[in-house]
């Protein structure tokens, strides 16, 4: 009985060391993603908006590959980020592949699609503002704010059937500031203040 309590004892070592050189590294990453995670929301409600674009990187650098909801969730909170640092191209650019990405798969969480949708439409609407006040030819903004424009209107819809008056009421009036936007004299334009989200 004692060889039996002697082995157990023994054996207790060697599969803490199992659990820790396997699953347990697995578990340690996703603790620090989480972590990682954390201190972006913190970032965040501190409108430290660098900071918590770091933080997202270090995350999405974290998180496995099987991890797509979440590492879909966080591309999106990042590009959000990077649209309120002045690091609107970029943010507009990540944007259209995270949308591209959640359109093409089926599996995609609803809520993903449409508030990467809404949040690409807003860089669409940003862009469009700075290349009318730069100058750009409308042959090169109007693709832009039409393509926003578009989404507000399907978002709305989309809001109306599934029953959120209140999210369908926030499209409508990005769509009706889209359509003023596009309508707008420049020198109207010139005399407003920029747009903030």
């Amino acid at each position: 009985m004692r060889m039996l309590i002697l082995l157990v004892w023994l054996m207790v070592p060697v599969l803490a060391g199992a659990y820790h050189l396997g699953p347990g590294q697995e578990q340690m990453v996703l603790e620090d993603a989480a972590a990682a995670i954390a201190d972006a929301r913190e970032h965040v409600d501190q409108e430290k908006w660098a900071a918590a674009i770091q933080s997202y990187d270090t995350a999405l650098n974290l998180l496995p590959g099987d991890k797509v909801h979440q590492q879909r969730r966080l591309r999106l909170e990042r590009a959000k980020a990077k649209m309120l640092v002045k690091r609107l191209p970029e943010a507009h650019q990540e944007l259209i592949g995270l949308v591209d990405e959640v359109r093409a798969d089926g599996q995609a969480d609803q809520k993903i699609v449409a508030e990467s949708q809404a949040a690409l439409a807003n860089a669409r609407y940003y862009i469009t503002w700075l290349m009318r006040l730069e100058g750009a030819p409308q042959d090169r903004w109007e693709p832009e704010i039409e393509a926003s424009r578009q989404t507000f209107r399907l978002l709305a819809e989309e809001a109306v059937e599934l029953g959120d008056t209140a999210a369908a009421d926030r499209y409508r009036k990005d769509l009706e500031s889209s359509i003023r936007l596009a309508r707008m004299d420049l020198g109207d334009l010139q005399g407003l203040p920029l747009p903030t989200q």
